[in-house]
């Protein structure tokens, strides 16, 4: 690891990133995500996606990620300028308090050799990947509240049923009007130039130089492309060093997690995320689909058959997430504990978009009443030896965001906005879903219900 004498991820950034420039992240040169279905990509999850051409795919694979904008804004970070898309981590940064934000992590990942030859590349030069995320379409049997019809065609059958979710007007993003037919432009069957392109770079050179590859979705599992690529590792064992790593709900029947192990099983190093940010009802009313007994299961599953070499479980921090978040995290220490070791490891990303679904846009009062529960949650387990160094990290940040942020980003509407969209979506959300939040969700019910007496 880059890391010397133990230092800790502050120590690092002074030392290997702050000497270079102050906005620099490594992942501008080394790392992409890439959602083969619609074309476009980005550096990280943070900032918003860009095009990428047909025409320079077509000269070049490569052009999958060397980009003419991530070549713009590698030469913004050599110069110490802060790409406006970045926005996530200069808002964690400037909390002060010595937050460390994303893009820290996503450089200590890498050699420092690799760091100083990224800073020290021209900007109209390719590099080569060292780690990829990919998405071949959008196939998805869970209809998450805080996603959209982009990202799962259950919300794009949703809005084709029941028509756009209305009235909404703090939605810059415009995620629940319409069907994003955009993000998957080529029907199943339909030559994707984009999967044509990947393919081709893959098996000319990609294999041999790319460190990890993450397969997301959708739900990737469901994606026939995803156990084409799973079915090469397997028949070319040996023939590339690249660690799989698996983006899943894990909601999946048995019988493909079954299968989906039977493979992997003889594959040198594969990891699987996951996602969920609380339990029981309340998971199943967020994460629309989901069966928490059978995620639950199936995670202890992955765990006990040993097939994976890591299991993650990603929490995406939003306002209906934080009344149960520190009984959830319990339940990860706990799968810890059982395992004797630091598996899973967990996350904690803080919503932004849409801005009516982040953790922000509750009041004063259960924000803080909601800190002082993590701060309870910290304390107590602050020491577990089983809790990485980053996860504690991540529930301080959370603390600390909770306390000084005020707005989920800059371009974010007043609170006031804020409200009116989270009573009207949470209302529609109920009818279209058969749900019932104030039963759900008890702690935010008064307050909820008084939104909803207030008309706009």
């Amino acid at each position: 690891m880059p890391r010397i004498n133990n230092e800790t991820d502050l120590e690092y950034k002074r030392r290997v990133i702050d000497i270079k420039s102050d906005s620099f992240c490594a992942a501008k040169w080394y790392n992409a995500t890439i959602w083969l279905g619609s074309g476009m990509t980005t550096s990280c999850h943070h900032p918003l996606p860009h095009k990428v051409s047909i025409e320079d795919i077509t000269a070049n694979p490569k052009a999958l990620h060397n980009t003419a904008k991530k070549k713009e804004e590698r030469g913004q970070m050599q110069r110490g300028e802060r790409p406006s898309g970045c926005q996530y981590c200069w808002k964690i940064e400037d909390i002060g308090r010595d937050n460390v934000s994303d893009r820290v992590y996503k450089t200590v990942i890498y050699e420092d050799k690799d760091i100083d030859d990224a800073f020290n590349t021209p900007t109209e030069q390719d590099v080569d990947l060292q780690t990829l995320e990919i998405a071949f379409d959008r196939t998805c049997q869970f209809a998450c509240s805080y996603c959209n019809p982009a990202f799962s065609s259950t919300w794009v059958n949703d809005i084709r049923k029941n028509g756009p979710y209305t009235d909404l007007i703090s939605d810059g993003r415009n995620h629940f009007t319409h069907a994003h037919d955009s993000s998957q432009l080529y029907k199943f069957g339909e030559t994707n130039p984009y999967v044509e392109a990947f393919f081709k770079w893959w098996e000319s050179d990609l294999h041999k130089t790319l460190k990890e590859l993450r397969i997301t979705g959708g739900e990737p599992l469901m994606s026939g492309y995803t156990w084409q690529l799973i079915e090469w590792f397997k028949n070319n064992r040996g023939k590339s060093n690249t660690k799989l790593a698996i983006n899943s709900n894990l909601g999946l029947t048995s019988d493909k997690i079954d299968k989906f192990v039977e493979i992997i099983h003889s594959l040198p190093h594969v990891e699987v995320y996951t996602s969920c940010e609380s339990v029981g009802i309340q998971a199943e009313y967020i994460r629309d689909g989901l069966d928490y007994r059978q995620w639950l299961e199936n995670v202890r599953f992955l765990i006990e058959s040993n097939s994976v070499k890591a299991l993650h479980v990603m929490c995406t921090i939003n306002a209906l997430c934080l009344d149960s978040l520190p009984e959830f995290l319990d339940q990860l220490v706990e799968l810890k504990e059982e395992n004797g070791r630091d598996f899973p490891n967990f996350t904690l990303n803080i919503l932004r978009f849409p801005s009516f679904q982040s953790p922000l846009v509750l009041p004063a009062e259960l924000k803080d009443r909601y800190r002082q529960n993590l701060l309870q949650w910290l304390d107590k387990n602050r020491d577990n030896k089983f809790l990485h160094q980053h996860e504690v990290q991540h529930i301080q940040r959370l603390i600390d965001y909770l306390d000084v942020v005020k707005t989920p980003h800059s371009d974010a509407f007043d609170q006031e906005s804020l409200y009116n969209d989270f009573k009207k979506f949470y209302t529609q959300y109920d009818q279209r879903r058969g749900k019932d939040f104030v039963k759900t969700f008890p702690a935010l019910a008064d307050w909820y219900s008084k939104l909803c007496q207030t008309r706009r």
